[in-house]
């Protein structure tokens, strides 16, 4: 009787404990938005550009209207304005001043009490990618939710290392839904004992189920695999040979898919999950690792956006690798993504120094492009629609109307040669394809370069070397197509397909290999 007293007495508390946690909020994307207008007194902003060349409000795309704000901030001019000449005083002074106003007014900052996170392998699966067998392992990284358990944030990841490797082999870490690649089926024999289990469990269940299976005996609830090349038939058949890359010639490119083309340079690979640790839209902005942390309710001006969170998640995921992967060299992994996740991948590199190297594809505005640039996509496009990427406070600068009065990107104290400084001097790779493939106009190709040819003067106080060009980011113009520029750590190439980086990751792997040394380390 007392043993049934104390557990309803314990439930009863269990009960009342949760209910005392706020119930999260549940605002629509608009309502967080107005949110956010509100808490900074923004009464109107301007309307983004239109990606449409017909529609009224169309995006610039004439060259001689780019620039309105020629004149970027000085990456090595402190704010009382002294000149930054030593290594010593980027480390110590100019660097964190810029990364405090990146924190304050652009991507947000990382809260202080964000919880730990417990990393579980779910599987363990031999498998291939291309001809290679390789160890794959889906990996969960449960965030502790134990101060508010109303939001629950697992982090997905998987992780493929060559099965063979002789030591810790590089890898690159790719935000992305996290797959296995191919996971292993059983044996013709071993498949027909499932089967046979199967349907005399089937059998069993239902009176009906067992006449339609006495009527079907040759039915096979698991169908096999189509034939040799899937998992469970041994390694696949010889892949074709890719088209060589001709310079110049657009539409030849059949590179192999990323992942193939990594391994089969003896590199493992990471895919994470982004959606896993904050959702991609405004109204998950109180759900996710943001609503964990803010336990359900709405952010403040200078707390994170998504793509600060999606970089938190991989230094998280990192933390994994160092810890309990000793198939993977952790001081050599980078990290690397397209589009939404090139921005999440620049940002990344730039806060997390435990990262050697990135590949940032297509990146566009809140990336490598310079907000000051009026070209394409623009720093309204991200006050307006896409806002839940960024700090609260960076819709401050696309206000037209608001208790401060109106602001525009020239108000922003950084620009994105300043986020790419801040990798200095790590390995990082700026990656762009072309419009005529579907990489378009709009993500600001050539304002995406001066940013880089901004940045180089930081790579090289560090000891490290550039682009090989001019540090005069107003007269550089970008390399004509399939021009690489490799030779330092800081690199560029626009190759001649679509939106992906696909077409470049031959170049960014044999570029990353000099550097590291690896083909001396296998």
């Amino acid at each position: 009787m007392k043993k049934c007293l104390y557990l309803a007495l314990l439930a009863s508390s269990t009960a009342f404990a949760q209910t005392n946690y706020p119930p999260p909020v549940n605002f629509t994307a608009e309502q967080d938005h107005q949110n956010m207008m509100e808490q900074l007194g923004i009464k109107a902003l301007r309307p983004g550009p239109s990606g449409n060349e017909k529609a009224p409000n169309h995006a610039n795309y004439d060259e001689a209207l780019a620039n309105p704000y020629p004149n970027l901030p000085e990456v090595l001019t402190l704010k009382n304005g002294k000149k930054v000449s030593t290594a010593d005083q980027w480390w110590k002074q100019r660097r964190p001043e810029i990364a405090e106003d990146m924190d304050r007014e652009v991507y947000g900052r990382v809260p202080k009490n964000v919880p730990a996170v417990n990393w579980t392998v779910k599987v363990t699966d031999k498998e291939f990618v291309g001809r290679t067998p390789v160890i794959a392992k889906r990996i969960t990284g449960h965030v502790d939710n134990s101060a508010y358990p109303l939001i629950n944030v697992d982090i997905d990841m998987v992780l493929v290392v060559p099965a063979n490797a002789k030591g810790p082999v590089p890898v690159l870490m790719m935000f992305g839904p996290a797959r296995l690649p191919a996971p292993a089926q059983p044996n013709p024999e071993a498949l027909e004992k499932i089967n046979t289990a199967l349907r005399k469990l089937l059998a069993q269940s239902d009176p009906e189920v067992k006449a339609i299976l006495e009527q079907y005996p040759a039915y096979q609830p698991v169908a096999a695999a189509p034939g040799p090349g899937f998992p469970g038939f041994g390694p696949p058949p010889a892949a074709k040979e890719p088209t060589p890359d001709v310079p110049g010639v657009p539409g030849v490119n059949n590179d192999p898919p990323s992942t193939e083309q990594l391994i089969a340079d003896g590199w493992g690979y990471a895919f994470i999950n982004p959606a896993s640790i904050q959702a991609d839209n405004g109204a998950g902005l109180t759900k996710g690792i943001i609503g964990l942390v803010n336990k359900g309710q709405p952010r403040k001006p200078d707390d994170w956006g998504a793509l600060r969170a999606w970089a938190w998640g991989a230094g998280q995921a990192l933390n994994y690798l160092e810890a309990s992967e000793p198939a993977v060299n952790a001081k050599q992994v980078g990290i690397e993504g397209v589009s939404r996740y090139g921005k999440a991948a620049l940002v990344t590199m730039a806060y997390e120094p435990r990262f050697a190297m990135v590949l940032v594809g297509s990146s566009g505005e809140g990336g490598a492009k310079l907000n000051r640039r009026n070209f394409g996509e623009a720093v309204e496009s991200l006050t307006g629609g896409e806002y839940y990427w960024m700090a609260g406070n960076f819709m401050k600068y696309g206000a037209s109307d608001a208790n401060f009065g109106s602001k525009t990107a020239n108000d922003i104290p950084v620009d994105s040669h300043e986020l790419i400084a801040m990798c200095a001097p790590r390995l990082t790779f700026i990656s762009y394809g072309i419009p005529e493939k579907g990489d378009a106009k709009w993500l600001d190709h050539q304002g995406s370069y001066m940013a880089a040819v901004a940045a180089q003067p930081v790579y090289k106080l560090l000891g490290a070397k550039g682009l090989g060009v001019s540090d005069n980011y107003q007269t550089e113009k970008m390399p004509p197509v399939n021009t690489p520029l490799l030779d330092g750590q800081l690199a560029w190439r626009q190759h001649d397909q679509g939106h992906q980086d696909q077409a470049n990751m031959k170049w960014f792997i044999k570029w990353a290999d000099k550097n590291i040394g690896w083909p001396a380390t296998r």
